[in-house]
């Protein structure tokens, strides 16, 4: 297994080679997190294949210090999908996000009450998340289920690790008051 330091000088010197050694060791992960937020497979690809031309292009500002590669491969898709996103539809406020805060409920009680549960709830929690505007869906998909740490999501999402906890929090709230109507 090739290091990211070595990827990257493979592409710097061996164009071609390199490239197809950075799109091999990091193209699934990528197209995993992009077909999440667009939920297409064509445009998944489609924009799996941008992230890696424009990351070939920008090669040269890739710091390894801020990140590894393939947070930086992420922080560029995240970025390209969120174009897309932008150019396909226009953002929609629900009324039931504004009502999110009106919920008394501290840490504690919400995280026990989002990760427990029977097979129905857990089911209709999934459902929930499947709805969540493409950006929150990422936060959870980045955070919970791979595990990132706030830093790392920070990057990819280019937000203080701050605001991302708070809109974690939000949207856990959120979906907390939704499970609450079954």
């Amino acid at each position: 297994m090739k290091t990211d330091k070595q990827i990257v000088d493979a592409v710097m010197s061996d164009q071609r080679k390199g490239q197809d050694l950075m799109v091999g060791h990091y193209g699934q992960e990528v197209f995993g997190m992009v077909v999440k937020i667009v939920g297409d497979v064509m445009d998944a690809e489609e924009l799996t294949q941008d992230t890696f031309l424009r990351a070939f292009r920008c090669m040269d500002s890739y710091d390894p210090q801020r990140a590894s590669l393939g947070t930086w491969l992420c922080r560029i898709a995240y970025r390209l999908t969120l174009d897309f996103m932008k150019r396909r539809r226009p953002l929609l406020v629900s009324i039931e996000d504004t009502e999110v805060w009106q919920t008394d409920i501290n840490e504690e009680q919400l995280e026990a009450e989002l990760s427990t549960g029977n097979e129905e709830r857990i089911s209709r929690l999934e459902e929930l998340i499947d709805q969540l505007p493409p950006d929150e869906r990422l936060l959870l998909m980045l955070h919970y289920f791979e595990e990132r740490p706030l830093d790392e999501c920070s990057f990819i999402m280019d937000a203080s690790p701050h605001a991302l906890a708070n809109r974690l929090y939000r949207i856990r709230k959120k979906l907390h008051k939704q499970l609450q109507k079954i």
